[in-house]
């Protein structure tokens, strides 16, 4: 039986991906080099980064403030510099950054209104829930 190895992409509507684009490659560093958007070889997650699949409730407010039928997450190397590299971008930061046995999570709205988590992954010699 054939299986998923992982998320090959995350693709959605934008009313400007140009635009958008620009605004995640300016903030964040992704690295939009191509017509079709960026692309992050799964080499240059940290140890420890994976990607996750999770299904929501229809009436979850995980996503809030965003009426978006989805979230994005991205995986970062540091948390505190990528929500005031946002911040100084313009989104709106939503809440208070969570530690976790999992690793660093914060929020933000974009500039189209998705509401984006970003992760950065505990490393391996943190000892956070062993």
């Amino acid at each position: 039986m054939a299986r998923v190895l992982g998320v090959g992409g995350v693709f959605f509507r934008a009313e400007n991906p140009e635009d958008l684009g620009s605004w995640y490659q300016k903030w964040l560093g992704l690295p939009v080099k191509h017509p079709y958007g960026a692309s992050m070889p799964v080499s240059d997650a940290p140890v420890g980064g994976l990607t996750v699949w999770t299904p929501f409730s229809k009436d979850t407010s995980y996503f809030d403030p965003s009426q978006k039928e989805f979230m994005i997450n991205l995986m970062v190397d540091n948390l505190d510099e990528a929500l005031v590299q946002v911040k100084e971008g313009g989104a709106e930061l939503i809440g208070d950054p969570e530690r976790s046995e999992y690793g660093d999570f914060g929020w933000f709205v974009d500039p189209e209104g998705n509401k984006v988590e970003l992760w950065q992954p505990p490393s391996v010699d943190d000892d956070r829930g062993e």
